[in-house]
């Protein structure tokens, strides 16, 4: 045999074998996804094919589910409280998205552009915590103290009696004409330091020559804001939006520590709807149509969010 064919043979053999070790390493990497894969199908695969399996019946919890279609989805779409749940989510999305979002935003810039240059990183830092700290609260814990807050005989109403306005005192909690306004009020206090965080990490990316050259051309903080700031960190305000419509359209555990979806159903949201259908009214497949559809609202909703915020990064990159 010539040394040609052997050579030939031989990068042959070097490139079977090389494409046999590349396979086996792509085997290999598949191998970690097994647990999350698992994970996932035993924690949310299951759970919601069959809550949508429940959807489908009349079940009190006892005994054996009875196949209904789509009855209770038609029952669904004819309920007034499952309408003003949704109407109420709407109220959550402002109070937890668009008010934090903006004014997150502004402090962001206040502390990064104004009183970072000024007073120094430590003075940053300790602000930026504690507008964090309602983050990291337990949900009961910050309930109960906003529920003695808000209460008649609490904190509110004996402020406005001290200062001359007792006329102005209310039920904040159980009227409902203010029940939804003060929980708002109370979500947008939780709610305001996740942006500042966010948008704090995001605004430490952006090369500071971009706001000295900025002062230097007699830009304002406000015009810096404008033309610098905002589409510097828009991927990471898709981030804050996207996340926080999510937690607006699930959120739960301030109603139930709060006012229990009352008063007459004025704070009720889709999340503590499906609950007390489920827990408290044992209508086991209502509730669970309920809450297929508020997750059916929820993919569609990151879908359309992450369809803009992939067509806004190809126009930025042309």
């Amino acid at each position: 045999m010539s040394s040609a064919t052997l050579s030939r043979t031989d990068d042959a053999s070097d490139r079977t074998g090389r494409l046999l070790r590349r396979r086996r390493r792509q085997a290999s990497y598949w191998t970690y996804f097994i647990p999350g894969a698992v994970l996932f199908t035993a924690v949310i695969g299951i759970p919601f094919f069959y809550n949508i399996y429940l959807s489908l019946t009349r079940w009190s919890g006892v005994g054996k589910p009875r196949f209904a279609g789509f009855h209770q989805y038609a029952r669904l779409f004819a309920d007034d409280v499952f309408w003003m749940s949704f109407r109420n989510s709407l109220a959550m999305i402002v109070a937890m998205v668009v008010v934090p979002t903006v004014i997150g935003l502004v402090l962001a810039a206040v502390l990064f552009d104004y009183l970072g240059r000024r007073f120094g990183a430590g003075v940053v830092s300790v602000l930026r915590a504690t507008f964090y700290l309602p983050q990291i609260l337990p949900v009961v814990v910050a309930g109960i103290v906003w529920g003695w807050v808000l209460r008649p005989d609490g904190a509110v109403n004996g402020l406005l009696e001290a200062v001359g306005l007792g006329s102005l005192a209310q039920d904040w909690l159980g009227d409902p004409g203010f029940a939804l306004p003060a929980v708002m009020l109370v979500l947008v206090w939780v709610q305001i330091g996740y942006p500042v965080v966010i948008f704090m990490a995001a605004l430490g990316r952006v090369d500071p020559e971009l706001y000295e050259a900025a002062e230097l051309d007699g830009a304002g903080w406000w015009d810096r804001l404008r033309a610098i700031t905002i589409p510097q960190i828009r991927p990471e305000t898709y981030v804050v939006t996207l996340t926080c419509t999510i937690a607006a359209l699930k959120v739960f555990a301030p109603i139930f520590a709060l006012t229990r979806g009352g008063p007459e159903n004025s704070t009720n949201v889709p999340s503590y709807f499906a609950y007390n259908t489920f827990f408290k009214k044992l209508d086991v497949g209502y509730g669970a149509a309920i809450a297929t559809v508020l997750t059916l609202i929820i993919v569609v909703v990151a879908a359309v969010f992450m369809a803009l915020q992939a067509r806004a990064e190809r126009r930025d990159e042309r």
